[in-house]
């Protein structure tokens, strides 16, 4: 092997000085691909934020798909069953603490807004989870405007110790439907 280095070294001297460059070529390739490469999820946060930028709640939207594993590489529709998860992780903060103020007493709306977050996790979450996956996203975009109407409903029934998670519950809903909006 020495002896064919040698061979191209003396016949052909102008090789070792194009080996160099060659090298200096392969290696600006390869970091081209690596930038390229990393590159790659700007394009996805750039979806994120031009998806959240159309939604009525920029940050509630931005701070729950960036915290979601999966949103760097979904599309419109993967970002959309996301938010869906994050309203019945929501809906379930709720509804535990509804359990909770029961413990120490019942009242008419405790019952109600329990069966409102009930209703959420049953029949509004499913349903809009089904629509966005069999591709029909009016019927995704009308569970997640009955989730929020469901928070807000909960929040006129009983104002005051679930203020904060009505709110969460509706944020995350309206900007679901917003997003499931774009599908249409």
């Amino acid at each position: 092997m020495a002896s064919h280095v040698t061979y191209f070294s003396i016949h052909y001297p102008f090789l070792s000085t194009n080996m160099t460059t060659l090298n200096s070529f392969t290696l600006f390739f390869f970091l081209q691909a690596m930038f390229f490469m990393i590159s790659i999820p700007t394009s996805h946060s750039t979806l994120i934020e031009d998806t959240c930028h159309k939604t009525p709640y920029y940050d509630v939207c931005i701070n729950s798909l960036n915290s979601s594993p999966g949103s760097s590489s979904a599309d419109v529709s993967g970002l959309a069953l996301i938010m869906v998860k994050v309203i019945e992780t929501k809906a379930n903060v709720a509804l535990n603490k509804i359990h909770e103020l029961q413990k120490s007493g019942s009242s008419a709306g405790l019952t109600s807004c329990a069966s409102k977050y009930n209703a959420i996790l049953v029949a509004d979450i499913p349903s809009a989870t089904e629509a966005l996956q069999k591709g029909n996203p009016k019927f995704a975009e009308d569970g997640a405007n009955d989730a929020a109407n469901e928070a807000t409903y909960c929040q006129s029934d009983l104002p005051g110790p679930l203020t904060a998670e009505n709110g969460a519950v509706h944020d995350v809903a309206a900007v679901t439907a917003a997003i499931v909006r774009l599908l249409l």
